[in-house]
C-alpha cells in the first residue's frame, strides 16, 4: 500500500505531538513531508529525526538561525523560517493532506495557500473557519478538495453524517465538558487563577484551548466552525453540557432519530480518523466499558455565568467580520489572562467590548478579515490596560 503523504503544522503542540504518535504507531502508512513548530526547535528536531520530513519550519524567534538550519540539514531536512517560511512550505503542494494544528489566526493564510496548491485539509485549527469560513469553504469546494475535522466534536458530527442526506439534519448537538468551573458559583469566578483554569477534568490540551474550555468560548468557536463545516444555520446548532466527555457530539434527524459518536476522551482517535479517512486504522488508545461507566449526564449551558458562548451566536448573526473579531479578541484576552494582566472574568468582558465597538464589514476579503483581526487585538490590549490601571 502506498504511503499517504502528510504534513503536520504545529507538530510540537498538543495535537501535533499526538499526531506524531499516531503516525509512528503505523510505520509505512504515512510519509511526512513537512513539520512545523513555533519556538520549540529542540522538539521539532527530535521529531524530524524520527519522521525524516523534507522540510521543517520554525515560525518563532531563534537565537542563531544558521546554526538551527545546520542541525536540520544534518538530518536531511530543509529548515524554513518565520511566517514567510510557513507560507512557502504551504504553497508547494507536496502532500496529499495537511494536518493544521496551529494555534490561533496564524493558520488562515497558510491554509488558503495549501488549498490553492491543491491540498486537502485535516483541520484542528478551528480559528481558520471562525475567521473566514465562507471564504475558505468556497475555495475548498471550488477545487474539489476535502476538509476533515479533527476537533473531537466536529469529528463526531462528521462521522454521524456519513451516508446521510444533509437535508435531513434537524439539529447538530455539540457536547461540552463544562470545563473545570462547571459548578463554581459566579461570585468565585473573578478569583480564578491561570493554574486553576488550566486544569481540565477530562482532556489534555494546549493552554489556549484549555482556557477557552473553561470560559465556554471554545464551544462558541466550535458553533461557528460547525456552521461552515456542515452548512447548517446557527439556530440548528446547539450545545449541551456532558461532563463525562464520552459522547463527543450528536446529530438529530428529521424523523426524530439521533446518532451519537462515543469513545474514550483521547484526541488520537479523531486525529487518526482524519489522517486515514475513509479507512479506520486499528489502535489501542482505550476502550469504553459500558458496564462500568458512570451514568451519562446532560445539562444546558449556563450562558449567564459563561457569556462567551452566547456572544458567538451574536457574532454569527452579525456576519461579516464579527466572527474574526470574536476570535481575535478572545485569543488576545486569553493571552493577557495567562500572563496575569487581566482576570478570568475579564475575558468575556473584553470580548463583548470588542464586538460592541467593532465596525462590521459584511463582505470582507482576506485583507479585510486580517484587518479586523488586527483591530480586535489592539482594541483588547488597550481596554486591558484600562482594567489594570483601574485595579
Amino acid at each position: 500500500m502506498t504511503a499517504r503523504t502528510v504534513s503536520i503544522w504545529g507538530s510540537t503542540g498538543s495535537i501535533g505531538t499526538q499526531a506524531v504518535d499516531v503516525i509512528l504507531t503505523h510505520p509505512g502508512r504515512f510519509r511526512v513531508v513537512t513539520m512545523t513548530g513555533h519556538a520549540n526547535g529542540r522538539l521539532l528536531l527530535e521529531q524530524a529525526k524520527k519522521l525524516r520530513p523534507a522540510t521543517a519550519v520554525l515560525t518563532g524567534p531563534l537565537d542563531d538561525p544558521s546554526r538551527w538550519k545546520e542541525f536540520f540539514r544534518d538530518n536531511g531536512t530543509e529548515l524554513l523560517l518565520g511566517r514567510e517560511g510557513l507560507l512557502e512550505a504551504a504553497s508547494r503542494g507536496a502532500e496529499q493532506i495537511v494536518l493544521n494544528a496551529l494555534v490561533g489566526a496564524v493558520g488562515l493564510e497558510a491554509t488558503l495557500a495549501a488549498v490553492r496548491a491543491g491540498v486537502s485539509i485535516a483541520l484542528a485549527n478551528k480559528e481558520v473557519l471562525v475567521m473566514a469560513g465562507e471564504l475558505v469553504m468556497r475555495e475548498i469546494r471550488g477545487r474539489g478538495l476535502s476538509i476533515i475535522p479533527v476537533d473531537s466534536e466536529h469529528s463526531a458530527v462528521f462521522q454521524c453524517l456519513e451516508g446521510e442526506n444533509p437535508a435531513s439534519i434537524r439539529r447538530i448537538l455539540l457536547t461540552a465538558s463544562g470545563g473545570p468551573f462547571l459548578r463554581t458559583p459566579a461570585s468565585e469566578l473573578s478569583a480564578v487563577t491561570p493554574e486553576q483554569a488550566l486544569t481540565h477534568p477530562n482532556w489534555t490540551m494546549g493552554r489556549k484551548v484549555t482556557i477557552d474550555s473553561a470560559t465556554l468560548a471554545n464551544k462558541g468557536l466550535e458553533v461557528i466552525e460547525a456552521r461552515w463545516l456542515f452548512a447548517v444555520p446557527p439556530e440548528r446548532i446547539e450545545v449541551v453540557v456532558h461532563p463525562q466527555s464520552i459522547i463527543h457530539s450528536m446529530v438529530e434527524f428529521a424523523d426524530g432519530s439521533v446518532k451519537a459518536q462515543l469513545g474514550v476522551p483521547d484526541m488520537r482517535i479523531p486525529i487518526s480518523h482524519a489522517l486515514s479517512y475513509p479507512e479506520r486504522l486499528a489502535h489501542d488508545f482505550g476502550r469504553l466499558d459500558f458496564t462500568r461507566s458512570a451514568p451519562l449526564v446532560f445539562l444546558p449551558p449556563d450562558t449567564e455565568r459563561f457569556p462567551a458562548l452566547k456572544m458567538a451566536y451574536q457574532a454569527l448573526a452579525a456576519g461579516g467580520t464579527a466572527t474574526a473579531v470574536y476570535n481575535a479578541a478572545d485569543e488576545e484576552a486569553v493571552g493577557l489572562f495567562l500572563s496575569g494582566a487581566v482576570g478570568f472574568t475579564d475575558i468575556p468582558r473584553l470580548l463583548e467590548a470588542a464586538l460592541n465597538s467593532h465596525r462590521n464589514a459584511a463582505d470582507a476579503d482576506l485583507t479585510g478579515i486580517l484587518g479586523a483581526d488586527e483591530w480586535a487585538r489592539g482594541f483588547v490590549r488597550q481596554e486591558a490596560s484600562k482594567v489594570k490601571s483601574a485595579s
